[in-house]
């Protein structure tokens, strides 16, 4: 019997749809002509530490537990800032939201239950690989390049941006200029490695620096990032000794974590009546005990485009004053996503999705004013490329992704709860 082919999954972060099907990149568009595509929904909030974490569980927010860039810490009653800005960083506390992001969101957050990718292979004995991605929880313990870091739990072949590398590459560093994409760089030099030694049964090649100019530039023009993107791509065809033997040995999925719009307009939210809001990009988070006031004030608020919260056990969707769950309908996956973030237990109780073309400041005040943003229901948010070479066809949300893998590999996965 022939065993699997091993698989290659390639996250572009923040890759619409739209660039993706008119880009004129090699290595995608081959990858393109000799697959399976469709446009496929995130989750929601549309923020990365969320879709990463909906990525390698498979699941919504709901299971993992993982609710939004900054949220609020109920138990340790402080705030959880993921990066929404390096000034956000700041103002929440250097140190303490490094360890947030780089470690505790895998070793805390992520809830216990929600098993991912790289647990569900590897303990059916296969080997798992992740480049630079942060939701990365697997069975192998690694301890860091740099003095006085935690050790982490990842996959047994597991680099994240130089701080943390399971095996010697001679890689660059990670951090050097990432708006020339010194990133994607360093990601293209290990799995260049990784594809020589045949390393890994599943390698998940994240690549983040397209989403750092599509925020700066806007979605439709960060051509040039999404270039070294495809170049990141073509380093590991180029390992396999060129596209063609590339398909011969691995399967490949190719996908986005989240879309991105314009910003054309900024607020900031304002708490009232002891309540706590939270927001970053283009979602928002209000932690109340009178959630049907708190969402009733937002009504004639302009950023404020759908704005959801629970009642009597059941969603309520509210915009513009008008009240109806039938309001989730007009966005991909729409009541599902809404339904599956409010009940995630770290969530605010009120869920604000932005208005088209609002963002919302960051802790720290900043915003994409110009460029692009995402994180809300809204199509542009939520709608993402998905591709599959030598699998089966490509699912309908990046939740499928994990079920996808495990299936092709024969291996059982954990059911949400």
């Amino acid at each position: 019997m022939i065993p699997p082919k091993p698989v290659v999954l390639v996250v572009i972060d923040g890759l619409t749809p739209s660039m993706f099907e008119a880009a004129d990149t090699p290595a995608l568009r081959f990858l393109a002509e000799h697959g399976e595509y469709r446009r496929a929904a995130s989750t929601f909030p549309s923020l990365t530490p969320v879709c990463l974490a909906s990525i390698a569980t498979g699941a919504h927010p709901d299971v993992h537990e993982i609710p939004h860039l900054v949220w609020w810490h109920r138990q340790e009653q402080r705030l959880v800032e993921y990066g929404s800005s390096f000034a956000a960083i700041r103002a929440a506390g250097f140190a303490r939201s490094l360890r947030d992001t780089i470690v505790d969101l895998n070793a805390r957050h992520l809830a216990k239950d929600a098993e991912t990718i790289y647990e569900a292979l590897e303990d059916a004995g296969l080997t798992t690989a992740a480049i630079n991605i942060t939701c990365y929880r697997g069975r192998h313990r690694h301890l860091p390049t740099i003095p006085g870091v935690p050790a982490v739990n990842g996959p047994k072949r597991f680099f994240f941006y130089s701080l943390y590398e399971s095996d010697q590459t001679g890689a660059p560093i990670a951090i050097r200029n990432r708006a020339l994409g010194s990133i994607d760089a360093y990601a293209a030099a290990v799995g260049r490695w990784l594809v020589t030694r045949d390393g890994f049964d599943l390698l998940v090649h994240y690549l983040p620096d397209y989403d750092y100019a599509s925020h700066a530039f806007g979605p439709d023009a960060a051509h040039e990032a999404l270039a070294r993107s495809d170049a990141a791509v073509a380093a590991l065809m180029d390992a396999a000794g060129g596209p063609d033997e590339f398909l011969d040995r691995y399967a490949v999925v190719v996908c986005s974590d989240h879309g991105q719009s314009t910003v054309e307009r900024t607020a900031r939210l304002e708490a009232l009546d002891g309540d706590l809001i939270t927001a970053s990009n283009r979602a928002a988070m209000v932690y109340t005990d009178a959630p049907r006031r708190a969402a009733e004030r937002l009504d004639t608020e302009p950023s404020a485009g759908t704005v959801l919260f629970l009642e009597d056990g059941a969603v309520v969707a509210r915009r513009d004053g008008d009240e109806h769950v039938a309001l989730l309908d007009d966005v991909p996956d729409g009541r599902a996503r809404a339904e599956a973030a409010l009940r995630n237990p770290n969530a605010g109780e009120v869920l604000v999705s932005a208005a088209p073309g609002w963002e919302f400041l960051d802790l720290a005040g900043r915003h994409h004013l110009g460029g692009g943003s995402h994180g809300s229901l809204e199509t542009a948010d939520s709608e993402v490329p998905m591709l599959t070479v030598g699998l089966p066809p490509p699912p309908a949300s990046i939740t499928g992704i994990k079920e996808l893998v495990a299936q092709h590999f024969g291996v059982a996965v954990a059911r949400a709860a």
